[in-house]
């Protein structure tokens, strides 16, 4: 039996203990694990199991993980995120779907200090959809706007996916943090313009509300003040090369608890809560890169990725045709199961491909991360669509996938100006 027969039948044992509900981290894990048995020896099977792995948990770029997500956890549960929903608000909530603008708004801003699409889902879920429902804003337009906002925490720094990507990859993270950053700022003004011409086009699906004097709109900026100065020390100090990544986490968790304090809004409930939370959050990404370092060798040594790369360069077709079919993959798998789950699962399939294409590293980093985040909001399995129904079980779920759904065009046209534009990408880091 050939290596390549080996890895196919690997891989089709990892989506049977996916179908049967197995954890994709573990799933992962025992394959991988037992590929490495059959394939090379019980000793080489155990030496990734503890120095490979030793090796990839005692990196300090892995510890930048958790930190952010505690930067956070700590903002949102002390107030912070309401008050960027509250000055967006006061802004925008008096033009025709002002108010579902001002949540994409305020995603971007707590994306900037979060990290994570859920927990931007949920931070807007809790606050915003309350306010929306009482003046009457149509419910997918509702539901669509919180759980593709909550997605701008993936792309906008610090970000988990693109850290994740940067270790899978062997990539800086700093420089992906640098390349996300226009376009997360596009997507949002992509999913502003979505908002306002629905609304433009059918005014009551997004009511106007009061508007607001210049002095209650001046007097609102404040509320912006914790979440710029966080980002632009945290985020900015990293750009200028004041600290390292992880050294921009462990700065921007203290910042988070420091400003907290000063608000006087810190509990020990708060805090203990947000500990708790960040404890979940970490277990997770950690077993999923445990998993997917077990698995990744084993596909290196069956030789699968670099199959597929000569087998693609001896294809008679363009390289932008390969990118698309690849990128098609990526978009209907995240739609079938979770989206993180699927790139960690791909990336060592198909990045050794894409390389071998000449593409950049850097810009197929960025739109991995892109393309992951739409998974969040895609049918059947957007894992943001099902926050925001846990947190809002009167409204049905196909309203919110049909709300959510309709962000997707954004997605298309970014990937499309990313495509036909990588210097978007590249240009800051070159």
């Amino acid at each position: 039996m050939s290596l390549v027969t080996v890895s196919l039948l690997g891989l089709g044992a990892l989506f049977l203990l996916m179908m049967l509900r197995m954890p994709i981290a573990f799933a992962m894990f025992i394959v991988g694990f037992v590929g490495l048995l059959v394939v090379v020896s019980p000793a080489a099977a155990f030496t990734v199991l503890t120095s490979d792995l030793w090796n990839q948990l005692s990196s300090y770029t892995l510890s930048v993980i958790p930190l952010y997500i505690l930067m956070g956890e700590i903002l949102f549960r002390t107030g912070v995120t309401r008050s960027l929903f509250e000055t967006a608000y006061t802004w925008m909530g008096h033009l025709k779907g002002g108010m579902a603008a001002a949540v994409v708004m305020a995603s971007a801003g707590f994306a900037a200090i979060c990290g994570s699409n859920s927990a931007s889902a949920a931070a807007m879920c809790t606050i915003a959809l309350p306010e929306l429902k009482k003046i009457k804003y149509n419910d997918s337009l509702s539901t669509g706007a919180v759980a593709a906002g909550g997605t701008l925490g993936i792309i906008i720094p610090p970000s988990t996916v693109l850290i994740i990507i940067a270790l899978q990859t062997e990539q800086s993270v700093r420089q992906l943090f640098v390349a996300s950053v226009i376009p997360g700022i596009l997507l949002m003004l992509l999913f502003l313009g979505t908002v306002f011409y629905l609304c433009h086009r059918n005014p009551s699906m997004g009511p106007t509300g009061p508007k607001a004097t210049l002095q209650e709109r001046l007097a609102s900026l404040p509320g912006l003040l914790p979440t710029l100065l966080l980002f632009t020390f945290v985020i900015g100090g990293l750009f200028l090369g004041w600290f390292t990544p992880t050294e921009s986490g462990a700065f921007g968790a203290l910042g988070a608890m420091i400003i907290a304090m000063a608000m006087k809004s810190l509990t020990l409930d708060n805090l203990r809560e947000a500990l708790y939370s960040t404890i979940k959050s970490s277990t997770m990404v950690i077993t999923l890169i445990i998993g997917a370092l077990l698995f990744g060798r084993f596909l290196a040594i069956t030789r699968l990725p670099y199959e597929i790369a000569e087998f693609v360069n001896t294809l008679d077709v363009m390289p932008f045709v390969v990118l698309a079919v690849i990128l098609a993959i990526y978009l209907i798998g995240g739609s079938l199961m979770d989206a993180l789950g699927f790139l960690i699962i791909s990336i060592p399939i198909f990045y050794p491909t894409i390389i071998s294409l000449g593409y950049d590293p850097l810009w197929f980093a960025v739109v991995l991360c892109i393309v992951t985040s739409a998974g969040a909001i895609t049918p059947p399995v957007g894992v943001n669509a099902f926050v925001v129904k846990g947190l809002a079980p009167a409204v049905p779920m196909m309203s919110i996938f049909k709300g959510s759904s309709i962000f997707l065009v954004s997605y298309l046209i970014l990937l499309a100006i990313l495509i036909a534009f990588p210097q978007i990408v590249t240009f800051a880091v070159k």
